[in-house]
């Protein structure tokens, strides 16, 4: 994955070193990308530093000058580019780039799936539901199950991506146009929609890169902590998983087995935990909300932009000024969402442990693979690392894996299952830091008395809410009309028979 997600640049970033750089990799001194090359093409062969004055990155005409089969499909590729200026559809992210990218670049390693493949992904799917029935309070959680290339993952994910990127990304691209200073922004008049719409595909093109990258790793849909395809759709890669397979002493069957019983299991939990899919992808919305920019670091860039020349758009986006800050807010946000996601692992491992402990002899070693696997920076920690910053820490994990082995112990599937009917019912950060000490001070509570105490607190503080508001209404009301409310004397109302 790339250490600049969606452009974003370390903020102590020298843009004039950077520029001296670049200038000393041009042709003749190591071959690079220059700052006057904006689309990234590099030099074609033939062409001299700089190009011809006006078009930068276009070899100069002339004898001897260039190829035109590579002029060619420089203006192909830089037409390609243009054509997605006007197709985010107004978000903050070019999703169309960001997929047409992440196609292109699978496509060459990409291979179509065979029946065999299908088959043996919807045979070990079954298997895995029969396994986990005694094993969880949950019933079947996927209505469908599919085997998926990771072309077809890229497609199948990228409405999900996109509530988790739209709104960092929405935040940070407003956040610096409106701390432009206001000559900055006279100045560039109608050109800010043209960065707006540059701003789309540099966070579409660093998607596009960064899903192929994970797209060629995910085992399941799950991967990431988090369902990315259709609901109740459980999916895994075959080609992947092979590969995965290729490099442990297990059986390639046993190894499919154990995934498929991972995605059953993650399908089951956010099948019937209504409200666990919104809290999580909530918790990154609201670290968004809490996005800075640094303004005095846009007001020391501003004067580099040119309107006019989408160089110094490019170079402003990758020198940190788009860099966000973290705040107390925000560091409380991640720690949530932190905290839930390890929880999900968790009661996972700990549910598929149960399940297939005396059916697959390799069952240990390949749970502590995988633990190991998102402890060395696994597609979880990239993906979510690079949209929001979170890494999830395997401390964390193992807590909670622990946490709801014991409450399995100790209540039984029913009473550690039950956990999940309430988000304020589940385990704290807190509480993972001391998993036996939890179960002991839950070990008496009933969760659905637990409930009823919370609905009937929430319905009553509802009611007092709405009787201040009628109350305060009451008061507004006399208080423009104060005689509404005095007693009429009989001779003023017209309705009796004597007035």
């Amino acid at each position: 994955m790339s250490d600049t997600p969606f452009g974003f640049g370390p903020a102590d970033r020298d843009p004039d070193k950077d520029r001296g750089n670049r200038d000393e990799d041009r042709p003749g001194k190591g071959g690079g990308h220059g700052p006057e090359d904006p689309f990234g093409f590099g030099d074609l062969p033939g062409m001299p530093p700089g190009g011809i004055p006006g078009f930068p990155g276009m070899p100069p005409g002339g004898a001897g000058g260039f190829d035109v089969s590579q002029l060619g499909q420089m203006l192909t590729q830089l037409g390609q580019m243009l054509s997605h200026a006007g197709s985010s559809g107004g978000g903050p992210v070019n999703y169309e780039l960001a997929g047409q990218l992440a196609t292109q670049q699978l496509a060459q390693t990409t291979s179509s799936l065979t029946p065999d493949q299908r088959k043996a992904v919807a045979d070990a799917v079954q298997l895995a539901e029969l396994w986990l029935n005694p094993a969880t309070e949950f019933p079947v959680g996927a209505t469908e199950t599919q085997a998926w290339t990771a072309i077809d993952w890229v497609k199948a994910s990228m409405p999900t991506w996109k509530r988790l990127c739209d709104p960092v990304a929405q935040r940070v691209a407003g956040a610096w146009v409106e701390a432009l200073p206001e000559p900055a922004r006279a100045a560039a008049g109608p050109m800010l929609a043209m960065l707006g719409q540059m701003g789309g595909l540099a966070f579409g093109s660093q998607l596009g890169s960064g899903l192929s990258q994970l797209a060629a790793e995910v085992l399941t849909s799950t991967d990431i902590g988090v369902p990315v395809g259709p609901e109740r759709t459980a999916a895994l890669l075959p080609e992947a998983i092979e590969k995965f397979t290729a490099g442990l002493d297990r059986p390639a069957s046993e190894v499919m087995i154990f995934l498929a019983t991972r995605e059953a299991a993650h399908q089951r939990l956010f099948a019937h935990v209504g409200w666990l899919r919104e809290r999580l992808l909530g918790s990154v919305e609201e670290y968004a909300r809490g996005i800075t920019v640094d303004t005095s670091r846009i007001e020391e860039l501003a004067g580099q932009i040119d309107p006019a020349n989408p160089a110094s758009i490019q170079e402003a986006m990758q020198s940190g000024m788009f860099e966000p800050q973290t705040t107390p807010a925000q560091k409380a946000a991640l720690a949530r969402l932190e905290t839930l996601l390890a929880l999900i692992e968790g009661w996972v491992d700990a549910v598929v442990a149960d399940a297939v402990r005396e059916r697959l002899p390799g069952a240990e070693a390949l749970r502590e693979t995988l633990r190991r696997r998102r402890a060395s920076g696994g597609p979880a920690e990239q993906a979510f690392a690079t949209i929001v910053g979170l890494e999830l820490r395997p401390r964390k994990l193992r807590a909670a894996a622990e946490l709801w082995r014991l409450l399995g112990e100790q209540r039984g599937i029913v009473g550690r299952d039950s956990l999940w009917a309430h988000p304020d019912l589940v385990p704290t950060a807190e509480d993972l830091d001391d998993p036996a000490g939890f179960v002991n001070r839950v070990d008496d509570i009933d969760p659905i008395a637990e409930i009823e105490r919370q609905v009937r607190a929430d319905e009553a503080m509802d009611a007092a809410k709405k009787a201040g508001e009628e109350r305060r209404a009451a008061q507004s009301e006399q208080a423009e009309n104060p005689e509404s409310d005095q007693p009429k004397r009989s001779g003023d109302d017209p309705d009796r028979p004597d007035a």
